[in-house]
């Protein structure tokens, strides 16, 4: 999967020795709103080691006789980490989820009632504390600067690693589902034809981000030869203050959440982009998806497969700013703990990433 990441800075990498542990990397949703307090759902926050949400969900249908389908969730949570996550289940199963729920693994640090039941997708972001290894003072010191340089110029929102399965291969089985023209059975298939969704997607963003590269990198001639583009257009992209370079017709959307605009006047779009107003995104390709338009169309195309439509297509932020980032440094354990939020559906292993400049499911 690595092949096809292109990094958006140019700084030097940093070595650090990262593994997703459920000692060194903890996750806490952040709800879209708070429970009212009122109403026949009950909604737990809960904090889980080495579960992942799937198998919670499993436990927590088991213990109170409910389906799974009936308990709600917002995001899915690795197994390797120490989450906090919020379900909701209706609330006449408290006496018997009181009763029977047993393991170690789960703790609910907080009970509240609402009058709607948790559906996926409701939260604003997640808030991570990672503890990195091996890491010199020197790098360690690099390390805060880089990563609060890109809280203010955001980085490519690539999926993660653990979207692609152990082989990081299972979007070619998702492609072949997908493809059949048959309907999805199960969870499993949705997630292989949506790894293969996530894979066209992350394949564009690289595409985009190695453009812009070239474009900030290089003289106006020089990049206008690479890229085979005229010398006039690579003049307006230059002249964009920010990282990623947007075409006509892409596909911006306010940030953090809006409705979705093209792009009809470059500058002007620029300027609201570099202010973290609005951000480009990219195609998830499916049913009824938003397509680009105009010159960014033709940059999407490649990626696209229009023959899939099993699943809904979406658009994905294509670009992201992290927040609160703080970073703390032992110097007798060279130890580095990081912290910092990301919205939702951005993966914390990508800021990582960008920042050490290499892969880290190969470190594993």
């Amino acid at each position: 999967m690595n092949h096809i990441k292109t990094y958006a800075y140019d700084h030097t990498p940093i070595r650090f020795d990262f593994k997703q542990t459920i000692e060194r990397f903890f996750v806490e949703e952040i709800p879209l709103y708070a429970p009212t307090g009122t109403g026949n759902y009950l909604i737990l926050k809960i904090r889980k080691t080495d579960m992942s949400t799937w198998k919670l969900i499993t436990v927590l249908a088991k213990a109170t006789g409910l389906q799974e389908r009936d308990i709600g969730y917002a995001g899915l949570k690795d197994k390797n980490a120490t989450t906090i996550q919020y379900i909701s289940l209706p609330k006449k199963a408290e006496r018997e989820l009181n009763k029977n729920i047993t393991t170690e693994k789960i703790e609910i640090l907080e009970r509240n009632y609402n009058k709607a039941p948790i559906k996926i997708g409701q939260l604003k972001g997640n808030r991570f504390s990672i503890i990195l290894h091996s890491i010199n003072e020197k790098d360690a010191k690099f390390f805060n600067t880089t990563a609060k340089k890109m809280q203010v110029d955001g980085i490519p929102n690539y999926y993660g690693y653990q979207r692609f399965g152990e082989d990081s291969r299972s979007y070619l089985q998702g492609k072949e589902i997908a493809l059949s023209g048959k309907k999805l059975k199960g969870s499993k298939e949705k997630l292989l034809v949506s790894a293969y969704q996530s894979y066209l997607y992350n394949k564009w963003l690289a595409s985009r981000v190695k453009l812009s590269t070239i474009i900030t990198s290089n003289k106006a001639d020089a990049a206008a030869k690479k890229l085979n583009y005229p010398l006039e257009l690579v003049n307006v992209l230059a002249k964009q203050p920010q990282l990623f370079k947007l075409f006509l017709g892409d596909v911006m959307m306010p940030y953090p959440y809006g409705k979705l605009t093209f792009v009809k006047e470059m500058q002007q779009n620029a300027q609201a982009f570099k202010q973290k107003k609005i951000s480009p995104t990219g195609l998830l390709c499916g049913d009824n998806a938003q397509r680009a338009k105009s010159d960014a169309r033709h940059l999407e195309e490649e990626y696209d497969d229009s023959e899939l439509s099993a699943l809904k297509g979406d658009r994905r932020f294509a670009w992201i700013w992290p927040k609160e980032v703080e970073t703390s440094y032992n110097k007798e354990t060279r130890k580095l703990t990081v912290e910092f939020y990301l919205p939702k559906g951005s993966y914390a292993t990508t800021f990582l990433e960008e920042i050490g400049k290499f892969s880290l499911k190969e470190s594993k």
